[in-house]
């Protein structure tokens, strides 16, 4: 993720009725209701509807346009074309509910960077900001709707994992065949090298985990597709609280499913405990959510302790970055700090956890 470029309505606007002309075909595009979300620290993104004439006929769509950021970024190294690659491998190759990409241009000349084009999926999403737990429309549903609006997202997440990668996803596969959660934990190592200079508070307990995660890998699970970002706020739910789609593939890779599993746990802390506020009624705990994934997955995960320091981790030094990020955009330092200190006290307790 990164600091967005910012971008005025009516010219964006122009230059997306040109280049879709081109790519669809027509002579009467029309590019209306054109949002663009101050998304701080973030893929930019904006929203619109497009009417044009087919050979069928009048169209409209509602279309979302994703831009690889070039401003400061979270990550090492942004690729919007990367994500739009995984949405259609999965929509070709499997079930699962994601956004179409009709379009995709590698060519940055016309935004500045790569961007593509994809359907604009009708729902909500559980916001992160406020946390759902304390404000929003999960909050007004009742106690049996949450549960199953968190369970339907489990679910989707161990179909995700029941994926054979092999057939369609080849692009993912590590070089050379290493071990994948191997492959991943290297990955990490290089970007705590790369972030290590904004990694100022509680730096040694982010030191401290990643030698935990280098030196502790467990035996192989089994490996499949990890989606990288596994959270409710990376699902549309439909007006059913049925999955309607599973979004943002950025960090898509293969390894072991207790990678999206551990992420799933330390965020919902991160929403809720790690803020000092309780969970809403209907949203399980821990143990309930490790042993409803283990039941729809058919497999016990006996390390999901290693995987909750591996995604702490993870979560410190994006939260590192970020706060720095923050502050150079004028957020007040205590406040942009307090990401990252609750971060990393949530790495501290799960590695006097796993230290016994």
């Amino acid at each position: 993720m990164t600091v967005a470029t910012r971008r005025e309505v009516r010219e964006t606007a122009e230059r997306l009725t040109g280049w879709l002309a081109g790519r669809l075909g027509a002579t009467d595009v029309r590019v209306s209701r054109l949002e663009l979300p101050d998304a701080g620290f973030s893929n930019e993104t904006a929203f619109c509807e497009v009417d044009w004439t087919g050979p069928e006929g009048p169209e409209h769509r509602d279309y979302v346009l994703r831009i690889q950021p070039t401003a400061h970024q979270l990550f090492v190294e942004p690729n919007a074309l990367f994500q739009a690659r995984m949405m259609r491998a999965l929509g070709d190759s499997t079930d699962l509910p994601v956004p179409r990409i009709p379009l995709v241009e590698p060519d940055p000349e016309l935004f500045g960077a790569p961007f593509y084009v994809m359907e604009r999926v009708a729902g909500r999403i559980p916001p992160d900001v406020p946390s759902y737990h304390r404000r929003g429309w999960v909050t007004e549903l009742d106690e049996d709707a949450r549960a199953r609006m968190y369970d339907n997202g489990l679910v989707a997440m161990a179909r995700l994992h029941a994926v054979d990668w092999r057939r369609g996803f080849g692009f993912l596969a590590p070089a050379g065949g290493a071990d994948p959660l191997a492959a991943y934990v290297e990955r990490l190592a290089e970007w705590f090298t790369w972030a290590q200079a904004d990694v100022i508070h509680d730096a040694d307990v982010v030191r401290a985990g990643l030698e935990h995660v280098v030196g502790h890998r467990p035996e192989p699970e089994g490996e499949g597709l990890v989606w990288g970002d596994a959270r409710v706020g990376n699902i549309i739910y439909g007006a059913d609280l049925e999955v309607a789609a599973m979004i943002d593939w950025e960090t898509t890779t293969i390894g072991p499913p207790g990678i999206d599993l551990g992420w799933w746990l330390v965020f919902e802390d991160y929403l809720c405990e790690a803020q000092h506020k309780p969970r809403l009624a209907g949203v399980p705990g821990r143990g309930a959510t490790v042993a409803r994934y283990e039941e729809l997955a058919g497999r016990r995960l006996p390390a999901i302790a290693y995987y909750e320091v591996l995604a702490a981790l993870v979560l410190s030094l994006i939260t590192s970055r970020l706060s720095r990020l923050l502050i150079e955009s004028g957020l007040a330092e205590d406040v942009a700090t307090e990401y990252t200190t609750r971060v990393t006290g949530m790495l501290r307790r799960r590695l006097e956890r796993v230290a016994g």
